[in-house]
């Protein structure tokens, strides 16, 4: 975990020097922790979120994992819908942004390598699918109640939550998310 931690933090500091910018994902404190403050880098090292058996198979969480990051908050008062909403919405941008640089090729590669690759919940037909079906009460459903429901959780959460560029213009102009299937020569 300290070398996936550090390659990550010099890649990111190298990106953000070359972009004008970089912010700390919160994710990166509790890395930070687990290393530096309880000595627990992970499977490897049979100490990390879990205890390992003697043949390194995982024998539950770790005991002081509670004590180490207890909830922040009441758990009775987390908005479940907004969780809900952020797990999906972070995957969703980063898809986008995947497809925007080349990473990902085709909508369908997108949508069936989410479900099958990340877990990605199925009921959505994918992390593209999932933007250009997305229903919100107030700001109704597609690209641009998307994109209307990532400024709300941006401002409650964190520039993350933004959508990018392309996925506002997408809905600006009402489309969705749909490989260009070219015509067959019969």
């Amino acid at each position: 975990m300290r070398k996936i931690r550090d390659a990550s933090k010099e890649a990111a500091a190298a990106d953000g020097a070359a972009s004008g910018g970089w912010g700390q994902h919160p994710s990166e404190r509790v890395i930070d922790r687990m290393l530096d403050e309880f000595d627990r880098p992970g499977r490897l090292e049979r100490a990390g979120f879990y205890e390992y058996d003697e043949d390194g198979k995982r024998a539950g969480l770790w005991k002081g994992l509670r004590d180490a990051f207890p909830p922040a908050e009441d758990p009775s008062t987390i908005n479940l819908d907004d969780l809900e909403e952020r797990m999906l919405f972070i995957e969703s941008i980063e898809a986008v942004k995947c497809l925007d640089e080349g990473v990902i090729e085709s909508v369908a590669d997108a949508n069936i390598g989410s479900i099958l690759g990340i877990g990605f919940p199925g009921w959505t037909g994918g992390v593209l699918q999932y933007i250009n079906g997305y229903h919100h009460r107030v700001h109704g459903t597609g690209p641009a109640a998307f994109v209307a429901r990532a400024r709300e959780l941006a401002a409650s959460y964190g520039e993350r939550f933004e959508a990018p560029a392309s996925l506002v213009e997408k809905a600006g102009r009402e489309e969705r998310y749909e490989d260009s299937v070219p015509a067959t020569v019969g």
